[in-house]
């Protein structure tokens, strides 16, 4: 890709496939690093937590029109919650959107790793920034407008001014450090549930234990299946890599 050329032209260029990194061992270790740097140190978290949530809302949010609801609104805040309103006279379609809040993060965390390593690293940042986009429709809170400009405006200096060949390495780092995010949120669900119970009602398990009567441990066990299905998704290229380096 030309840094010096068209900003259109980059932009659109970036959802074509790439030249796949070569990732040694010592780049992984590195971006392994960096990713654990974003999502775990509470200062780090304090900030990159809001890109976890918008994910997560998001997730709400797709299911729900996938389904047919009305989506009323989505409502990001800068302590790390976050709404996502809809209407639906089906409790099957409202239980389906409830659902897809705390997987999301970590399935597009894999995917975000799986073109990182296969040269779709620049398409997975640009799409993300698309579905952000898309977002801003629904947005109704400041704050959540605040945070979702500051992710786009993220992606699109990434194309711009990041050399295509290194931008594969962000979308693993960008992609490791969403399946962290998942696995502290589904520890901070559990602890939700065992610890504080007086703030169940602003858990996503204990609503669908209320659409559907299947206890919240049920859901919560799903959720975990299915951020460990992620995790295992991703380990296969970043495996590769340490085998090749062992």
């Amino acid at each position: 890709m030309n840094i010096s050329g068209d900003p259109w032209n980059r932009l659109l260029d970036a959802f074509s496939r790439a030249d796949a990194p070569s990732v040694t061992l010592t780049e992984l270790v590195l971006a392994l690093v960096v990713a654990a740097a974003l999502s775990v140190p509470r200062r780090s978290w304090r900030y990159f937590g809001l890109l976890a949530t918008a994910t997560h809302e998001m997730g709400h949010a797709v299911a729900a029109l996938i389904s047919g609801q009305r989506l009323s609104g989505i409502r990001l805040r800068l302590d790390h919650s976050g709404t996502t309103t809809t209407y639906s006279r089906s409790r099957l379609a409202s239980a389906w959107s409830c659902f897809w809040g705390y997987p999301v993060p970590a399935i597009v965390g894999a995917a975000f790793v799986w073109c990182g390593f296969n040269g779709w690293g620049p398409a997975a940042i640009m799409a993300g920034g698309l579905a952000l986009a898309a977002s801003l429709l629904f947005l109704r809170n400041l704050a959540g407008i605040l945070i979702t400009v500051t992710a786009m405006s993220a992606s699109v200096l990434l194309i711009l001014l990041v050399p295509e060949a290194f931008v594969g390495h962000v979308a693993v780092i960008l992609g490791v450090a969403l399946l962290v995010a998942a696995v502290r949120d589904l520890i901070k669900l559990a602890h939700l549930h065992l610890r504080r119970r007086e703030r169940l009602a602003s858990s996503d398990a204990y609503l669908l234990w209320r659409a559907t009567s299947v206890p919240s441990g049920v859901w919560i066990i799903l959720f975990a299946a299915l951020v460990a299905g992620s995790w295992l998704w991703a380990w296969q290229p970043i495996s590769t890599v340490l085998y090749a380096g062992a």
